[in-house]
């Protein structure tokens, strides 16, 4: 028997209350895009055992996630780490349903997440990863131990292309660097407000309309004021190498641009694979080789999990 699980990567973009009040903390907002993607395979085995990019990594969560004592995992792709597109909540999500599969069980995105360990700030790789298209979570509790949870899910229109940009640069913020940042992080009370407002009577309306200039409009202007929120502790709105990179996905055409969480991964939204075409072109020259810049489709489906018996196959997704 081998389970095989294909989860997206997923642009995170931007958390809707970093201080928060005393119900709850961060929420945010994000959507999956169809490319890169973490691809792992699980099968039974005499012990625990790991292979191929991040095996490290995979082999640590399937020691904490609880499902079996013995499993062989491939890790056959891996996201890119430490760039902005959640590699290692992709990561743990799909090992341990891979191996929660394998020992015959189907736990609910929230029973997941604590059994890979992720969650505890933010939910958008989870849902992303569960259903996928742009997600919205409502923040954690104080002393919560569960995920955030799901308040509003929307599919994206399929002509809809991203292109994305991951220059050649220094990583975003994680681990205790990460934890630190977030400790230190007051910004004013007004932002949280302005972004709420954006969201909720910009970018998920025209989303819901299929205006793509209007939610553009409001994905570069989020963006800003998320940034604003980050800038003491990232040295600037975006990360140093990621600011001039959303300035000219902005100039070449994109409708709308921004940073993925701590970058330096970024990302412009256009109108169809045409457009998507010429803006990475000019995308390309603007990075002259140092990095990569790729059209990718937005993912309307949460990872995709194949289970292979002998010769018959089933078929399910995260949920």
């Amino acid at each position: 028997m081998t389970v095989r699980v294909e989860a997206p990567a997923r642009l995170h973009l931007g958390m809707l209350d970093v201080v928060g009040g005393e119900a709850r903390r961060f929420g945010g907002l994000g959507v999956a895009v169809g490319r890169p993607s973490t691809i792992v395979e699980a099968t039974p085995a005499s012990k625990l055992a790991a292979e191929g990019p991040e095996a490290e990594r995979a082999l640590a969560v399937a020691k904490r996630c609880g499902y079996g004592a013995g499993a062989h995992v491939r890790v056959l792709e891996a996201i890119p780490a430490h760039v902005g597109l959640g590699s290692g909540t992709k990561l743990a999500l799909a090992v341990t349903v891979a191996l929660a599969r394998l020992a015959g069980e189907e736990p609910d995105p929230p029973a997941l997440a604590r059994a890979a360990g992720r969650g505890a700030r933010s939910a958008v790789g989870l849902w992303t990863f569960a259903l996928g298209g742009l997600v919205v979570e409502g923040g954690v509790r104080p002393g919560a131990q569960r995920a955030a949870p799901l308040v509003a899910r929307h599919p994206m229109p399929v002509e809809w292309r991203c292109v994305l940009a991951i220059p050649s640069a220094e990583p975003g913020l994680s681990g205790i660097a990460e934890e630190e940042a977030f400790a230190g992080l007051r910004p004013p009370t007004e932002l949280s407000a302005l972004i709420a407002q954006l969201v909720l009577t910009s970018l998920l309306p025209a989303l819901a309309e299929r205006d793509l200039p209007e939610f553009g409009a409001a994905v570069t202007r989020l963006q800003r004021l998320v940034g604003e929120a980050f800038a003491p502790v990232q040295g600037g709105v975006f990360h140093p190498r990621a600011a001039p990179l959303v300035d000219a996905l902005l100039a070449g055409g994109a409708a709308g641009a921004g940073q993925s969480s701590w970058g330096p991964a970024v990302y412009g939204v256009v109108g169809d694979e045409a457009a998507g075409r010429a803006l990475a072109e000019r995308m390309e020259d603007e990075m002259g080789g140092a990095g990569t810049v790729e059209v990718v489709p937005f993912a309307n489906d949460g990872a995709r999990i194949t289970t292979h018996r002998e010769s018959a196959v089933a078929e399910g997704s995260a949920r």
